[in-house]
Order: structure tokens, then C-alpha cells, then sequence
């Protein structure tokens, strides 16, 4: 580990140990999503579905 290494993540006995711009780093946000990972498809089958069987009647 060198002292070049300023503005990234350093590890320091086995801890890992922010920068020294933490507090002036962007924060990043992900927001929370449907668990299921085929949510999507799921929902887009089930449309289907009803719309066919509307067309049949």
C-alpha cells in the first residue's frame, strides 16, 4: 500500500476503510425493485392472458 492511493478505498489490517472524500462523494441510490427477477414477463403473461380470453367470449 502506497501513499498514492488517496480518493479510494484502502484496506488497513484486514478493515476496509473509506477515502477522505467520503463526505463529498456522490451518493448512489438504487431503489428497491421487485424480488422476483421475471416480475416483468410475469406481469406482461397475465395481460395476455385476459386479452385473450376477453377475445374469445
Amino acid at each position: 500500500m502506497g501513499l498514492a492511493n488517496s480518493g479510494c478505498q484502502t484496506s488497513l489490517g484486514g478493515q476496509t476503510l473509506p477515502s477522505a472524500y467520503y463526505l463529498n462523494d456522490d451518493v448512489q441510490f438504487f431503489p428497491a425493485g421487485p424480488e422476483e427477477q421475471l416480475y416483468n414477463q410475469r406481469e406482461v403473461l397475465e395481460q395476455y392472458k385476459l386479452e385473450h380470453e376477453a377475445q374469445q367470449q
